[in-house]
């Protein structure tokens, strides 16, 4: 196995279990932290959007770290939510939501860096960058 390989499946395996972790918590302990980032604007319910996000982070880590075969696809579907969450912390952002120690408006920004970060980690881990 090729030293890049590795370090794909290293990334891959930890975004999964990041992922599977966040799910989970979504689901019980920080479900109220999780509900600062739903937008006023989703016409939903606030606590089953968190709900119903946390199956998905849940279904997506699984998949990173189960599904070898399909890790671009699983890739591709974990950088897409990302990015379809990203509103969220803009939202926490904007309207100053307190949540998960981001206090500050100064904190709340600098997590709005860390999105982009976690995109780019789902498509490099997964190989969707790759020239091959």
């Amino acid at each position: 196995m090729k030293k890049e390989t590795i370090s794909h499946d290293i990334a891959r395996i930890g975004l999964g279990a990041f992922l599977t972790t966040a799910g989970i918590s979504h689901l019980t302990f920080a479900r109220k932290d999780f509900q600062a980032q739903v937008p006023d604007w989703v016409p939903m319910n606030k606590d089953l959007v968190v709900l119903l996000s946390g199956g998905v982070e849940i279904s997506l880590g699984l998949a990173l770290m189960l599904l070898k075969k399909q890790k671009k696809c699983t890739g591709l579907i974990a950088a897409s939510f990302f990015t379809a969450v990203f509103p969220g912390n803009i939202s926490q952002y904007t309207h100053h939501r307190s949540a998960f120690g981001l206090n500050t408006d100064k904190k709340r920004f600098i997590r709005l860096f860390f999105q982009p970060a976690l995109v780019a980690w789902a498509l490099w881990s997964t190989s969707v960058t790759d020239k091959k």
